[in-house]
């Protein structure tokens, strides 16, 4: 049947270990961020570098972090990037088993300093379905006498094996932001990789597909017509933390997302969930 134990990392960290006849997988509380999640006979979907050392406080290099109430850098220059949500310890609110499938539902516990950056009363959950495919949800629900805005991404890091062999296809007839500049018209249906790559699409269709020497991984969105595909090529991937100077050459991030044009204003007791599903195709 499989087993769903909390444990705790060498460096303090908690996390969920999942361990079933179809997948094993790692959920942090810091963040609620996934590290791991590999098919049962199947290669890991998910990337961390090698240089991150799970340290408090700091988010993990990879898996999926997830940007909230922000993604990208906020209005002020002096608050973290991306948010506060990645860093913050969340509730482990409940576990389910249903034939094979394990359900885990973790809620963000806003404290009295995070309040500087969300003074807002919501609900934010975060929904994890594990089965030989990986299902992520983000759910914001507004519980505030008035309308709440915000831009979200869950930051999904998946391995390439070869960054110069990687073609990402799904992206005809979208548009895209690179660098803040455009929005630039994308030119056919894929993208391939020879230099840093800083894109955010919009108007994109809901499904991606990354096509690695190791096979194809498929990646979905639900409630989201944005997304982001990142890579940080060779100069910059000197200047990041936590980050080899060659751990470009086995990434790529293709993140759902509510940017731009799709962020988010929910009215009063209003719910969105945003969806991110991953899996290899066969």
């Amino acid at each position: 049947m499989g087993s769903v134990t909390t444990k705790k990392h060498p460096n303090g960290l908690e996390y969920v270990d999942v361990d079933t006849p179809l997948c094993k997988a790692r959920i942090f509380l810091q963040g609620a961020q996934i590290d791991l999640f590999q098919p049962v006979g199947k290669a890991p979907l998910l990337w961390v570098s090698s240089a991150d050392d799970y340290q408090p406080g700091s988010g993990i290099r990879g898996g999926i972090p997830v940007c909230w109430p922000w993604f990208g850098m906020s209005d002020n220059p002096d608050w973290p990037q991306h948010g506060f949500a990645r860093t913050s310890i969340w509730a482990l609110e409940s576990v389910q088993m249903k034939n094979q499938a394990v359900e885990l539902k973790l809620t963000l516990k806003i404290s009295e300093a995070d309040k500087l950056y969300w003074p807002h009363d919501t609900r934010v959950e975060m929904l994890f379905t594990l089965t030989d495919t990986l299902t992520v949800s983000l759910k914001n629900t507004n519980l505030a006498s008035y309308p709440v805005s915000l831009t979200q991404a869950l930051h999904s890091y998946f391995p390439v094996k070869d960054i110069h062999q990687l073609k990402a296809t799904g992206f005809k007839g979208s548009k895209y932001i690179e660098f803040g500049e455009g929005p630039f018209k994308q030119n056919g249906d894929e993208v391939l990789f020879d230099k840093e790559t800083d894109r955010v699409y919009t108007q994109l269709a809901e499904v991606q597909e990354l096509h690695t020497p190791d096979g194809i991984i498929e990646v979905s969105r639900e409630n989201s017509h944005s997304a982001v595909l990142w890579n940080p090529w060779i100069d910059k991937s000197q200047r990041l933390s936590r980050f080899n100077s060659d751990d470009y050459l086995t990434m790529v991030c293709l993140e759902a997302a509510n940017v731009l044009e799709d962020k988010l204003t929910l009215a009063p007791d209003e719910t969105h969930m945003l969806t991110t599903k991953i899996g290899w195709k066969d």
